[in-house]
């Protein structure tokens, strides 16, 4: 059960890890600030160093990872265009990314507790993507 509950987690994980990285990606070239758009790249860094560790993690359990749910990546594609085509404003671009790490942070705690017996490594690195999302959600709050 623990080996079970420490992979899913894990796959949880890296599924958003990859929606984080995405969201970023649609929509730095269209910020406008500079100090906002270092920002984001920065963001898209720590997301992608977690993604390594993780996939070193899920490489010793022989598991590939997740990618994201088709349709929620669909969504929040078609989300994402829409609402730049509407409106391309450094402020629009935190509230869509306020809204992915708000539902970031709500699934992991989630997934937190449906995979309880996973492993201490696993809870942890969890947490430090929610840390990591928390984080992200108020700097993006003086954008907003």
């Amino acid at each position: 059960m623990i080996e079970h509950d420490t992979i899913e987690l894990m796959r949880e994980c890296d599924a958003g890890i990859q929606m984080g990285i995405a969201a970023i990606d649609e929509v730095k070239a269209h910020a406008k600030n500079t100090e906002f758009r270092e920002m984001l790249d920065d963001y898209q860094r720590e997301y992608a160093e977690l993604q390594n560790e993780l996939q070193g993690v899920l490489h010793s359990y022989h598991d590939e990872g997740k990618d994201p749910n088709p349709v929620a990546k669909g969504m929040a594609w078609l989300k994402t265009n829409v609402m730049m085509a509407v409106k391309e404003t450094d402020e629009e671009i935190a509230d869509l990314l306020t809204d992915g790490c708000n539902m970031g942070i709500k699934s992991l705690n989630k997934y937190l507790n449906q995979y309880g017996a996973a492993d201490g490594r696993s809870k942890d690195f969890t947490r430090r993507l929610i840390e990591l999302q928390d984080r992200q959600l108020k700097e993006l709050q003086k954008y907003l």
